[in-house]
């Protein structure tokens, strides 16, 4: 196929396999849908219980304090992981894929190492081109397809995955993408009716135990959703315990490293879909044997998932392609202390309906400046977490509450320009982009946002250096929303065909 061809030239400028270890590493890449960071026991969940599997491999290697993902949204989140390019590098800027991509992603490269490589869920989110270049599909067909809310069935799919390796006679790349806490919630429908569910969790959360984050109100309603999503946290828990145990039933636990995170925050109003803190704040586990001390925790650096597929490739003697936008951290999983990592960059562009609404951010431990051109007073905000109950609780809270009117403004409309100080206000409450006792460092980081935006070619450069001209910003809307309303087009009439 063409897109292979582009593939393998690609592949072929670099080098083919390059591993220098007399015995590869594998590697088990571990992820979860939907999770917020602190919804996790050892990144300080108020809900004792949530992730005692997750605890115990934390307990056994090394966590990073101050990691986060790229996009607040699955599927563009997914493919800054694995192509080490930010969206408007990599073009998957929304639920669509690049049928000839010409850069290669973690697939293409590790098979191009010598490895054997097998996915689980996610395979359309994780990857640019169809059909998938992946040596194994571990989800199942037809009658024997695996339920992606079935925990038992991902000690299967990592057990017939290292089966597979084995007898292909190479290491493996094993990617295990569970499905939980993604909606629907345990217990109930996508659309929150209560059901019959048999995929039960190891246990259920009730609403009056469960922690309300401060960006909610505190209202019956919302704990009920809330006690749903912790007990999918706890489901999603119970799948990497399963996976776990299967990688140490295969022998090969001290081979392996282990890789663990979430491709982004919950799905509730203020976190999916946005580029806040606790939207793109991941916990970051990595446990390698030999090379990671138990029970570390890294609190200086701040590590982005732009830099995932850098650091999967040294830590395998993988050389890397060119014009990555990332860089790795395997220094740091060393235990080494490095400058320049103290901040991060984010970047939002349109949900799974095409809505398209983006935004840039540059954040710091402290404090994050967020640039929202598609905010005009008018335009209303389109995401999947509007179908929550928690953002209809906000709605009928707003017709009594003034206080909450505001919020709901702010979650519908946005302004133009965010800061935020996550050491005071780590719920972004209150934008201070007009306070001025910020004016310095809001400056600071637009300049860091603006240049961050000219290196790596973001088309919406020319728009943010001229985000006080309203035609320039317009035109460039219309533009963006009318290109992103024909892909749908086009995508429907090829589901037609």
């Amino acid at each position: 196929m063409i897109r292979l061809t582009k593939v393998a030239l690609a592949l072929l400028l670099f080098g083919t396999n390059v591993l220098t270890q007399a015995a590869p590493l594998n590697l088990l890449f571990i992820s979860v849908d939907d999770m917020s960071c602190d919804s996790v026991g050892v990144y300080g969940c108020r809900l004792n219980g949530t992730t005692p599997h997750i605890d115990r491999l934390a307990a056994g290697g090394l966590r990073f304090e101050y990691a986060h993902v790229v996009v607040g949204n699955c599927m563009p989140g997914r493919n800054a992981m694995f192509s080490g390019l930010y969206p408007h590098n990599n073009h998957v800027e929304g639920f669509y894929q690049i049928k000839e991509p010409e850069y290669p992603v973690l697939c293409d490269l590790m098979k191009s190492g010598g490895y054997f490589t097998a996915i689980r869920g996610k395979v359309a989110h994780s990857t640019p081109y169809t059909p998938y270049a992946w040596d194994l599909v571990l989800d199942g067909k037809g009658k024997n397809k695996r339920h992606n809310k079935d925990i038992e069935s991902y000690y299967t799919s990592t057990k017939e995955g290292i089966a597979a390796s084995q007898k292909a006679g190479k290491p493996f790349c094993l990617l295990i993408n569970i499905s939980d806490p993604h909606k629907p919630f345990y217990g109930v429908t996508s659309k929150g009716v209560p059901i019959d569910d048999p995929y039960k969790p190891s246990r259920i959360f009730t609403a009056d135990e469960v922690p309300v984050p401060g960006f909610l109100p505190d209202t019956p309603k919302i704990r009920e959703e809330l006690a749903y999503y912790y007990s999918s946290v706890r489901r999603a828990d119970d799948a990497v315990g399963k996976v776990i145990q299967a990688l140490q039933e295969s022998g090969q636990i001290d081979d392996t490293v282990i890789m663990f995170l979430s491709d982004h925050g919950m799905p509730l109003p203020f976190v999916k879909t946005a580029v806040y803190h606790h939207s793109t704040r991941t916990p970051w586990i990595i446990k390698w044997p030999g090379v990671t001390k138990p029970n570390s925790v890294d609190r200086h650096h701040m590590i982005s998932a732009i830099d995932l597929l850098p650091t999967l490739l040294d830590i395998t003697g993988i050389r890397h392609p060119e014009n990555l936008d990332g860089r790795s951290f395997l220094p740091l999983i060393r235990g080494g202390r490095r400058s320049g990592w103290d901040m991060i960059f984010k970047e939002y562009n349109e949900n799974s309906g095409a809505g398209r609404h983006p935004m840039r951010s540059v954040q710091t431990k402290r404090f994050s400046y967020i640039f929202n051109p598609w905010s005009d007073g008018r335009r209303k905000f389109k995401t999947a977490t509007t179908s929550t109950a928690s953002y209809r609780e906000l709605k009928r809270l707003a017709q009594t509450d003034a206080g909450i009117a505001e919020r709901l403004r702010v979650f519908d409309l946005r302004d133009r320009e965010e800061f935020y100080d996550y050491q005071n206000d780590p719920d972004a409450l209150y934008n201070l982009i007009d306070h001025p006792d910020h004016q310095a460092e809001i400056e600071r980081l637009r300049d860091a946002l603006g240049h961050w935006m000219m290196r790596t070619g973001d088309p919406l450069s020319a728009v943010f250096q001229m985000r006080h001209n309203e035609d320039v910003v317009q035109r460039y809307m219309a533009r963006v929303e009318h290109e992103a309303q024909e892909r749908r087009r086009q995508k429907r009439r090829e589901q037609k065909l």
